[in-house]
C-alpha cells in the first residue's frame, strides 16, 4: 500500500496506481470551493499546504485508491481551509491566501485534466459576488444533493397531474 501512496496521481502504467476522483470547483474573492464527488468514501484524508497544494486520498465504496494532487493558481491558508464530509461527496472550502479572483484553478496554463470541471452550481461572477456572500457557508455539504433533488422534483411533477385525475379530483 505504501507503493500506491508514493506514486504519482497521474502514473497510469502502475498497476497499483490510483484514480482520480470527479472534481468541481467554484470560487469566490476569497475562497476556493472543491468538490470531490465520491459516494461512500472512506479513509478520506485531506490537505491543504501554504503553496497551495492541495492533497486528497480516499477509499471507493469496491476499496479502490483515489488519489487527487492539485498545484492551485496561488498560495492559500491552510488552517483556515474546511473540509466537509457527505455521503456522496467531499467539500473543501479553502481559504485565498490573497483576496482576488484567480484566472484558473491550477497554476499550470495547460487544459486541466477531464475529471476537473467548474461547478456551476456555486459559480457565481464577479459582478454578482455581493449579493451571494456567504450563500454557501451553511450549506456546503448540501450542494451535490440539491441538483438530484431538482432533477426529481421536475420528473415528478410530469406526472402530477395524471394523479389528480386517477384520484376523482
Amino acid at each position: 500500500m505504501a507503493a500506491a501512496a508514493a506514486s504519482p496521481a497521474t502514473d497510469h502504467n502502475s498497476a497499483m496506481s490510483s484514480r482520480n476522483p470527479e472534481v468541481l470547483w467554484a470560487q469566490r474573492s476569497d475562497k476556493v470551493y472543491l468538490t470531490v464527488a465520491l459516494p461512500d468514501a472512506k479513509d478520506i484524508s485531506v490537505k491543504c499546504e501554504p503553496k497551495g497544494l492541495f492533497s486528497f486520498s480516499a477509499r471507493g465504496k469496491q476499496g479502490e485508491n483515489f488519489e487527487l494532487n492539485l498545484q492551485l493558481f496561488a498560495p492559500i491558508l491552510p488552517e483556515k481551509c474546511k473540509t466537509n464530509v457527505g455521503l456522496r461527496n467531499t467539500i473543501c472550502s479553502i481559504q485565498k491566501e490573497e483576496k482576488g479572483w484567480w484566472k484558473r484553478l491550477l497554476k499550470s496554463e495547460e487544459k486541466p485534466a477531464p475529471y476537473i470541471k467548474v461547478d456551476w452550481n456555486k459559480w457565481v461572477d464577479e459582478d454578482d459576488e455581493e449579493s451571494t456572500l456567504d450563500e454557501f457557508s451553511d450549506e456546503d455539504d448540501t450542494v451535490a444533493d440539491d441538483e438530484d433533488a431538482e432533477s426529481n422534483d421536475d420528473e415528478g411533477m410530469l406526472y402530477l397531474p395524471d394523479l389528480e385525475k386517477a384520484r376523482g379530483k
